[in-house]
């Protein structure tokens, strides 16, 4: 469906909690090294649950050999908080790439100079800087969904008895 790109994540459970948003998504999950931890880390999989083995991972040695290979294009969306344009007045289309910095730098503030107009951002009151990565990601995936809802696979889970 789409490709979540998480540029040198720094905190584990972020990450896991990503993984399995990808999954029920039906996402590609890239990781940009460095990484603030070892990606068998037990927060990882905890966050990730049982879905990790699911996963549909791709790990970079770096963000320069990410770019390599997927150059910034009208099909890359850039997440920051350093602009205006909001994400859903984003045209998203299958196969588009989702970049997000670490939780603590974010993404290289000259690859965003460089890429103004592939800029977004999530509106947030003035009382905070940003949100939890976790929580940036499926915002702007699911609207990602949402633009390109039909002919989704829709992933089904066994009824389970509720009590």
């Amino acid at each position: 469906m789409i490709n979540i790109v998480l540029v040198e994540p720094q905190i584990p459970p972020n990450t896991g909690t990503i993984g399995r948003l990808c999954v029920n998504l039906g996402a590609t999950l890239h990781l940009v090294k460095p990484l603030g931890f070892d990606i068998d880390d037990k927060a990882v999989k905890r966050a990730g649950l049982d879905y990790w083995s699911q996963l549909d991972l791709v790990v970079w040695e770096s963000f320069a050999d990410f770019l390599a290979t997927h150059p910034i294009d009208d099909r890359t969306h850039l997440a920051t908080t350093k602009t205006d344009r909001l994400y859903w007045d984003a045209d998203f289309q299958r196969g588009d790439y989702l970049l997000f910095g670490s939780e603590t730098r974010g993404l290289d503030e000259r690859v965003l100079l460089e890429h103004p107009d592939r800029c977004l951002t999530i509106p947030m009151g003035s009382g905070g800087r940003s949100l939890n990565l976790g929580v940036s990601v499926g915002l702007v995936a699911y609207e990602a969904l949402r633009q390109n809802y039909e002919g989704f696979e829709k992933i089904t889970i066994p009824n389970k008895e509720v009590k």
